[in-house]
């Protein structure tokens, strides 16, 4: 069922290419457009006909579309929202799918006209791959895809967005910019900065060769660095642009750290188990919710 005559998505690595094979497999426009800045996987893009037209002229792409959703790394928004804002037009609804939201009206709202319904968007999906060959169609099937309206947003241009996600297999939540933007910060953006720094802390260790590293590898390390793996600079732009929330729950995290080392200094273990049989219980809850499997969604293997 077509929910929109033409979708146009900016950016086709995974998220951008296994939405552009949902939105096929579903029939959810007459036309769909692609565009992608890397002309290195233009070849790729076609080989694959992840999208009826792939332009080679931003502008171009967006002209006429009633979706356009932006699916490239945070920190190019602005330079992007400068150049499509023009060829928009009325009732253009522009979305994306970053990990941040409350910057986006920041970065966006200058250079899109009045009469363009922004509604950020998150589908909290994905693997550590990235390239249009990593996509797949049911990555979106039974999990959140986050709006992020503004107060003033035209509900029926929000209603149409939801019916999108549910379309490819998202449960949607509408939610405040800021309160995603914390709420992802602990359940997303830090335990990636952990995951960044205690890869990094045990490749440069001195004491221990990098050989060494890899061969003992246990299975905690080896999520850590699962994690580790995705795409840098959308990490980097992530954590630049979502600082505030970021730092503090870093500083919380410290404080938490510093009970527990107190806690092995002083040979507290009431404490230490207490702390443990707590965080054993979110595990189970979270697979109680459907948020898990047995094996971990990062490098599983899915095919269409």
């Amino acid at each position: 069922m077509a929910l929109y005559e033409k979708i146009t998505i900016i950016g086709l690595g995974l998220i951008g290419s296994s939405m552009a094979r949902g939105i096929k497999e579903k029939n959810l426009c007459k036309t769909l457009v692609g565009f992608d800045a890397n002309e290195d996987i233009h070849e790729v893009i076609n080989q694959l006909k992840l999208v009826d037209r792939l332009d080679k002229k931003l502008s171009d792409s967006v002209k006429d579309a009633d979706l356009v959703i932006l699916a490239t790394p945070v920190g190019a928004y602005s330079s992007l929202g400068e150049i499509i804002g023009p060829h928009l037009k009325k009732g253009t609804t522009l979305s994306d799918v970053g990990s941040i939201k409350n910057a986006v009206f920041k970065m966006l709202n200058p250079y899109i006209p009045k009469n363009v319904h922004l509604i950020p968007g998150h589908p909290v999906a994905g693997t550590e791959q990235s390239g249009p060959k990593a996509g797949f169609s049911s990555l979106f099937h039974d999990r959140w895809a986050i709006l992020t309206p503004a107060d003033d947003a035209d509900q029926s241009a929000v209603d149409q967005l939801t019916k999108f996600w549910q379309a490819l297999g998202s449960n949607v939540e509408i939610m405040d910019p800021a309160h995603h933007d914390k709420v992802l910060a602990i359940t997303s953006h830090v335990p990636h900065l952990i995951a960044y720094n205690i890869v990094g802390t045990a490749r440069d260790l001195e004491e221990v060769t990098k050989s060494e590293v890899i061969k003992f590898s246990a299975g905690g390390f080896r999520d850590f660095t699962r994690i580790a793996a995705s795409d840098p600079t959308m990490w980097r732009d992530v954590f630049l642009h979502n600082k505030d929330a970021v730092l503090e729950m870093l500083g919380r995290f410290n404080e938490d750290l510093t009970a527990l080392q107190r806690a092995i200094r002083w040979d507290d273990g009431d404490a230490l188990y207490e702390i443990f049989e707590k965080t054993r219980r979110i595990r189970k809850q979270i697979i109680d919710a459907g948020q898990e499997q047995d094996v971990a969604d990062f490098g599983r293997h899915h095919e269409d």
